[in-house]
């Protein structure tokens, strides 16, 4: 999330009462989870796990739970619970505005786009042209969608990511402030559900085709020219990359990528990342034709063992 214009360190600390290290004066630009982080971002950090890693990010704002060296051109918040002044900042510069009608006037549809009744669209969305949306859509704000674009009844995109910190409390969600963008071409089955980025974008390629049923978790990036079908339930922080097939029933866990042209064979579970232009099978996954072979395997014990005896 860039925020409109530049901010001041010592702004940032003010807006959620804590000390900073730096120059009162040291630019701050957005706000960001780690993994999309650029220069004169905000990311925070509430494990020693971690620490490392956020430090050495390309954030140049570190809001952390312990006092540390500064590392060189850098600055830093130090926060007693970083989780909650992230929230606190995404609430401020991207608050929830509800909207006050079906169709909210701040959002542009193109030309030759039909939405069928009973659609939802929310603050700020963008529809390209030649688009045609069914029945029961949701569109949250801040939705992009490109040209040529079919959607079918039921479909929502853009709500929470499922992100929560546990406490003693219960369970503390972390506050979405990203969007879903939806480019050229695409089309979306019935039933779906693309959750926003937390602070960036869950992206579907041009010409990317799902079916029915399928979630695409927050932060997600499908490349160009994908299929997936029904039923998959994709995590979040996943890269998928161009031209990738995912069978019906396949799930993933988040952070891993799955190269260009592999296709994943239905029910597999993707428990790592994979490179492109291989078939896959089988949970944990494997390619399909070492686990076919396993299997075809098992099936000659009761042989092998008769033959024992």
């Amino acid at each position: 999330m860039k925020f409109h214009k530049e901010y001041s360190l010592a702004f940032i600390a003010e807006l959620i009462n804590c000390p900073f290290v730096g120059d009162p004066n040291f630019p701050v630009l957005g706000l960001n989870e780690i993994h999309v982080v650029t220069p004169g971002d905000i990311v925070f950090v509430d494990h020693p796990k971690y620490y490392d890693k956020a430090l050495q990010s390309a954030a140049t704002v570190v809001l952390i739970n312990k006092e540390v060296p500064c590392p060189e051109g850098k600055a830093l918040l130090v926060s007693e619970d970083p989780f909650r002044d992230f929230n606190v900042l995404t609430q401020y510069f991207k608050p929830f505005v509800p909207s006050g009608s079906a169709i909210s006037a701040t959002s542009k549809i193109g030309v030759n786009t039909i939405i069928q009744p009973n659609v939802f669209i929310g603050n700020n969305v963008v529809v390209g042209d030649n688009c045609l949306i069914h029945s029961n859509v949701a569109i949250y704000d801040h939705t992009v969608i490109g040209d040529n674009v079919i959607i079918h009844a039921g479909t929502v995109l853009g709500a929470d990511a499922f992100y929560y910190k546990k406490r003693a409390t219960g369970f503390d969600q972390l506050i979405s402030g990203g969007r879903v963008v939806i480019e050229d071409n695409v089309g979306i089955g019935a039933l779906c559900t693309i959750d926003k980025g937390v602070t960036g974008d869950t992206t579907i390629g041009e010409g990317t085709k799902i079916d029915n049923q399928v979630h695409v978790g927050h932060d997600t990036v499908i490349g160009k020219r994908c299929l997936i079908a029904s039923q998959t339930g994709i995590a979040g922080c996943v890269i998928i990359e161009d031209e990738v097939t995912l069978w019906g029933q396949v799930g993933t866990t988040s952070g891993i990528t799955i190269g260009t042209k592999a296709v994943v064979m239905g029910q597999t579970g993707v428990t790592k990342s994979v490179v492109g232009g291989k078939t896959y099978f089988g949970t944990p996954i494997q390619e399909s034709r070492e686990q076919l072979k396993q299997l075809a395997n098992i099936k000659k014990i009761p042989e092998i063992l008769s033959k024992l005896k």
